[in-house]
């Protein structure tokens, strides 16, 4: 247990000096997180390596190299309080981390369409004491009108554009980070959209490669 908590900070340490985690909040939140609870037992031992791992699913499902979460969560700048919703569980560790950063006060709603993706994450999420994250079994690119509007939207899965119903769930003054583009080897375009009333902004962050967001406004399953 000494070591992953040692794995972890020197983890921090690192992602520090590269410039990834720049905020305190950030930092914080992935010091309370125990990334080792989120692997499949096979890759446990790797939990702090910088790669991704498989997780049960279809075949193609991961759980994203651990530096991918800061560069995700910086642009956010989830705040105590807030709304967040993240299309595509995965293990659950990018839900946990929204957790740590909106804090009791906020809201974390995660939708998996993949059911044992699902239950792995529902399991994850509960085992390192998150159970009060909302882990929903559905198609991700309809959002979740039940709990709306956020303050802020992370898709974790290629797609060919924003879903219009995850649109039409943020906040009037909202963020939303996404890699756009065809699945393959050439990558996505990580883009951050802010949103601000009737009009919004977006910029590409860096060139990312992700699995396909599946569903009815994403690629064919």
């Amino acid at each position: 247990m000494s070591s992953f908590v040692d794995e972890r900070k020197c983890m921090v340490t690192r992602y520090k000096r590269a410039g990834y985690i720049h905020s305190r909040n950030v930092e914080e939140a992935i010091l309370a997180v125990p990334r080792e609870h989120f692997m499949d037992p096979k890759y446990t031992e790797y939990a702090y390596h910088d790669q991704p791992f498989p997780i049960p699913g279809d075949g193609r499902q991961t759980i994203s190299a651990p530096y991918m979460y800061p560069v995700t969560y910086e642009p956010l700048k989830l705040q105590k309080g807030q709304r967040f919703l993240e299309i595509g569980t995965g293990s659950g560790y990018g839900a946990a981390i929204a957790r740590e950063l909106v804090g009791s006060g906020g809201l974390v709603v995660t939708v998996e369409i993949n059911p044992e993706t699902y239950q792995f994450a529902r399991e994850n999420l509960k085992k390192a004491g998150y159970d009060d994250v909302e882990v929903i079994l559905g198609d991700g690119t309809l959002g979740y009108p039940e709990l709306a509007p956020y303050d802020a939207v992370s898709i974790t899965a290629s797609t060919p554009d924003i879903p219009p119903p995850i649109y039409q769930q943020m906040a009037s003054h909202s963020r939303l980070i996404a890699p756009v583009g065809n699945p393959g080897r050439y990558g996505q375009d990580l883009l951050l959209y802010e949103r601000f009333g009737a009009e919004s902004s977006k910029r590409k962050l860096m060139s990312v490669v992700y699995v396909p967001l599946i569903g009815k406004y994403g690629f064919p399953g």
